[in-house]
């Protein structure tokens, strides 16, 4: 497949936001909303690529039809495939066996897709040729995808119905395009510290000219920590620039950052740090949070200077080093969750829904389960729990560090302290101290960056955990909500 234009923002469905929308119909945004919100981001924003997301929910595969009738008069000057991208998530069958069938409606839906562009355009072009499968843990997975849609999506092109019949190509008409890239969504530390032999073994001795991986930044956040997930991350990075160099194939990774620090720290305002943290990314994911939690100026000026970037070098790590600390912080980030985890549970009921979807299943992410036994909910919940009670995450588990790994830390991880001072200003310490022992042990973490605290942030949050420890708790929905339109995303 020909080398294109390759997106530096890539839109997503995340239901980060605090702040509805002004299109949506709803609190909760459906299908509909989600087609106004792809054009918005391509049209107002300038995001040149729209993630569009059949895992987990209710699945439109006549997007590209509705975007072109909708607003043909834009998509006439700018068209999809060439100009702006639609890549679609797709669930993962190894893992999520009851929406395993939505795979196989994706894969069959692009060639209408491209039946409908062929048809708007005058021309044949592919709105959509790349899909992205989640929890990708092996080279055999990706290849399942790519030769379903081989052999059974394209591949029938020539079939017969009967020996004497037409082909079902000349009956239906053309199937298009001939062929899609499958990139891979790595989330789970196995396949981290694995993924150059799995891109590597997929990419030998293909002629294609390049290979998009994504890289999750909350699930590793929250199954290891948010320090320890940045590291995991550095790692694999120099893993791909690895392969990029031995199969002399141009390798472009995707990130997938929030605007909470924990999940990434991507915001408007936030561009040249979050950059100079992960230099050597092509592709950043814009959630909903970056979208429509700031102001519109905002957030255009901040995705044109994203935009307006390149691709670099990826920050040179030392591998084992790297891992030994990821360890040392994930081994006690788990430990401290025993202990918040009933407060998590808690405060995560009062999360307002932003997206129609359903719970995943998979991964201790997914899963929501730990390796010790405590049920945890998604990264979005699970961070919009902690911020809420006055206990950001992203301290969790940094006590265990001593001198030398803080300065490793900081020679390669370019954000730590503005990541953790920005945490901070959600920190509400009397509420801490209601966990006296682990209050202990963060005490130091408090030392480790100069912060100014949100008082209006700490005042919900002191509302909140009240709430919560009452023997007879109400409803703080409206506190929860409240403090996430303060800090400018929901977790």
């Amino acid at each position: 497949m020909a080398k294109r234009k390759m997106p530096r923002c890539m839109s997503t469905q995340h239901p980060d936001n605090a702040t509805t929308p002004f299109f949506s119909q709803g609190q909760v945004m459906g299908g509909e909303d989600e087609i106004k919100e792809a054009f918005y981001a391509y049209s107002t924003l300038g995001c040149t690529e729209q993630m569009w997301d059949s895992e987990g929910k209710e699945v439109d595969n006549y997007v590209v039809k509705k975007l072109l009738n909708n607003y043909g008069y834009y998509f006439a000057k700018n068209k999809l495939g060439k100009d702006l991208f639609l890549t679609v998530r797709v669930p993962n069958p190894e893992v999520e066996k009851t929406e395993g069938k939505i795979l196989l409606e994706a894969l069959d839906a692009i060639p209408r897709n491209f039946d409908a562009a062929g048809a708007f355009y005058g021309e044949e072009v592919a709105p959509i040729f790349e899909v992205i499968l989640p929890m990708a843990t092996s080279t055999v997975s990706l290849e399942r995808v790519r030769n379903y849609y081989d052999k059974f999506v394209v591949g029938k092109a020539g079939e017969k119905l009967s020996p004497k019949d037409i082909t079902l190509e000349k009956w239906i008409g053309k199937f298009g395009p001939k062929e899609i890239n499958v990139i891979p969504l790595v989330e789970d530390l196995d396949s981290m510290e694995r993924i150059g032999g799995i891109v590597g073994d997929f990419v030998h001795g293909r002629k294609q000219e390049y290979q998009r991986v994504f890289l999750a930044r909350s699930d590793p956040a929250l199954n290891y920590g948010s320090a320890a997930s940045v590291l995991i991350i550095k790692n694999a990075l120099q893993q791909l620039h690895t392969v990029e160099e031995k199969e002399s194939m141009e390798i472009y990774p995707i990130l997938g950052a929030g605007s909470a620090p924990f999940r990434g720290n991507l915001r408007p305002d936030n561009i040249h740090t979050f950059l100079s943290a992960y230099p050597s990314m092509q592709t950043y994911s814009i959630q909903s949070a970056f979208k429509y939690d700031n102001s519109p100026g905002e957030v255009m000026k901040g995705v044109e200077e994203l935009n307006s970037t390149k691709k670099g070098k990826p920050v040179e790590v030392d591998e084992k080093r790297s891992s030994e600390i990821a360890a040392k912080i994930s081994r006690e980030y788990r430990s401290q969750l025993t202990v918040l985890a009933p407060l998590i549970n808690t405060v995560a009921k009062f999360t307002p829904n932003r997206r129609k979807r359903k719970l995943h299943v998979g991964l201790f992410g997914y899963s929501r389960k730990t390796s010790g036994g405590v049920k945890l909910p998604r990264a979005i919940r699970f961070c919009c729990s902690l911020y809420s009670a006055g206990i950001p995450p992203e301290m969790l588990g940094l006590n265990a560090l001593d001198e030398k790994d803080l300065e490793y830390m900081r020679d390669v991880y370019a954000g730590f302290d503005s990541d953790l001072k920005d945490s901070l200003r959600y920190l509400n310490e009397d509420n801490l101290a209601k966990f006296p022992a682990l209050y202990k042990k963060l005490k130091p973490v408090l030392g480790l960056v100069d912060y100014e605290v949100d008082r209006e942030h700490r005042r919900w949050s002191k509302h909140i955990l009240r709430k919560v420890h009452d023997k007879h708790p109400g409803p703080i929905e409206e506190e929860v909500l409240e403090a996430a339109m303060r800090r400018k995303f929901l977790g």
